[in-house]
């Protein structure tokens, strides 16, 4: 079977750089952080007291007040994605069949504020002042439901919960979803929000994230030496995903095809990746093979990347089992290095910032990069900006619970 060729031609994002894709990606090619102190709630008891935040976004300008107000935040800043990457499209929703349009989200922990507040309504002034948005607010489906809501969009609708895994589980879902001729096109992508205190008191407990609370800008260190955990961040993605013939016939702007897609899953522990990253293996492979490609056409990776002990001397195994001798010329990076990591939006800010770098032919640095972890021997990216024509990109998302998917694309 020939399956359709499925291309993005839109991209909104909401992230610690900006508050739109161009700000975003022109910040990763600076080699900027968006991490800093925490400033949403006090955390002098926390011991991690930083965080990749969203700064200066009113969402009330995009959704209105009173809308606004009835979505959580992890919702509120989807949809400002969202909204943006169809604009960015040029898609009309007059001229389309919405029937055949499709909304397909990602996140990991969804409405975690709203479940904070209410909680603390309980305690303090009892179960009657609970507000009647409560459950609307909480339930991760509100992202893609309030999207279609906003936009008239009547295709398949659903969200995906995998972790870390979860915008690029949504996005391989959207791929599939147009390929089987279920939709022409999907809205497809991811929001997160746990800069709170359940969300960072939850991972400080882990001891998952880093403690260099003096150093923000340098806490983030993916596949360095010195690294000591994740830094959390916040924020939202989205991508345009149709058909090539869809895209086509209305004259689109296309940034690259999106060409393959693998998920595998550990069965091994429930934090821990599986010995010799196998999953991660296995989900690469997958992706090139769904996309047919060979390890020789492929010239960057956006990584996982997360800047643990753990994750990155397993991803980098991996990426050279899958490469062999081809690992030794692949570009690799870590957005999470500037952005932090968005749990469950990574995958959908990552993929989209493997489709503009493959646009415009630059890959971004790994930010605080400097001595090479045990275990990490690949080329990083270590320092500046680099350009050249770019033929395929994979970008690879693993979540706790033992979830590898890893998207591939291809250039345009």
């Amino acid at each position: 079977m020939n399956p359709r060729t499925v291309v993005v031609t839109g991209i909104g994002i909401v992230s610690p750089l900006g508050l739109d894709a161009a700000s975003t990606f022109d910040g990763l090619l600076a080699g900027r952080s968006g991490i800093g102190p925490i400033t949403r709630f006090d955390a002098a008891a926390f011991t991690t007291r930083i965080a990749g935040e969203v700064r200066g976004l009113d969402p009330a300008e995009v959704l209105g007040p009173q809308r606004a107000k009835k979505l959580d935040r992890f919702a509120q800043l989807g949809m400002v994605a969202g909204i943006a990457a169809w604009k960015d499209s040029g898609l009309d929703v007059e001229r389309l069949n919405p029937e055949r349009v499709g909304v397909i989200a990602g996140s990991g922990i969804g409405g975690l504020s709203t479940m904070e507040e209410q909680h603390n309504v309980v305690l303090t002034k009892g179960p009657s002042r609970m507000s009647p948005f409560f459950i609307p607010r909480l339930m991760m489906n509100a992202l893609s439901g309030e999207l279609s809501i906003e936009l008239g969009l009547k295709g398949p609708n659903w969200v995906t919960a995998s972790a870390c895994a979860s915008a690029s589980h949504a996005l391989g879902t959207a791929l599939r979803t147009l390929r089987h001729g279920e939709a022409d096109v999907v809205l497809s992508g991811g929001s997160e929000a746990t800069v709170c205190v359940l969300g960072i008191g939850g991972f400080c407990a882990l001891r998952a994230m880093s403690t260099r609370n003096d150093e923000p800008e340098r806490a983030s260190r993916p596949f360095d030496k010195d690294r000591d955990g994740f830094v959390m961040g916040e924020g939202a993605a989205f991508l345009v995903l149709e058909t090539l013939e869809h895209a086509q016939a209305r004259g689109a702007r296309i940034y690259c095809e999106i060409a393959g897609f693998g998920a595998t899953a550990d069965a091994h522990h429930i934090t821990a990746p599986a010995e010799n990253a196998e999953g991660a293996q296995r989900s690469m492979r997958l992706a090139l093979a769904d996309a047919q490609l060979n390890t020789s056409d492929v010239d960057y990776i956006n990584a996982h990347g997360t800047s643990t002990p753990i994750n990155d001397p397993n991803e980098s195994a991996a990426i050279c089992a899958v490469f062999g001798a081809d690992a030794e010329r692949l570009w690799v990076n870590s957005s999470k290095s500037m952005l932090g990591h968005l749990l469950g939006a990574s995958g959908a800010v990552e993929a989209a910032v493997c489709a503009m770098s493959l646009q415009r032919g630059v890959v971004h640095r790994t930010l605080n990069h400097e001595v090479p972890g045990e275990g990490c021997t690949l080329d990083y990216v270590k320092e500046g900006t680099r350009e050249r024509r770019l033929r395929a990109a994979l970008s690879n998302s693993l979540g706790f619970g033992g979830h590898n998917c890893t998207l591939a694309f291809r250039a345009h």
